[in-house]
């Protein structure tokens, strides 16, 4: 897997994370669904810890060669 790879796998853990958090936010508040904040919460927090662990493999690897060149 190479640094666009693991970049785009990280994008793509950032918006899910952004999404869960959405949703936590929108859950919150309303009382009829509050139980279901925490667990969104959570699984954002999990996906923001994915994406920065995508981030770093990328940044660890030599940047990318284009094909045209």
């Amino acid at each position: 897997m190479n640094r666009e790879q693991r970049l785009a796998m990280a994008d793509a853990a950032a918006e899910r994370a952004a999404s869960n958090a959405r949703d936590a936010e929108r859950y919150a508040r309303t009382d009829d669904h509050r139980h279901k904040t925490a667990p969104l919460a959570a699984a954002g927090a999990l996906w923001a810890d994915i994406a920065r662990a995508h981030t770093a493999i990328a940044q660890a690897l030599p940047e990318t060669e284009d094909a045209d060149v």
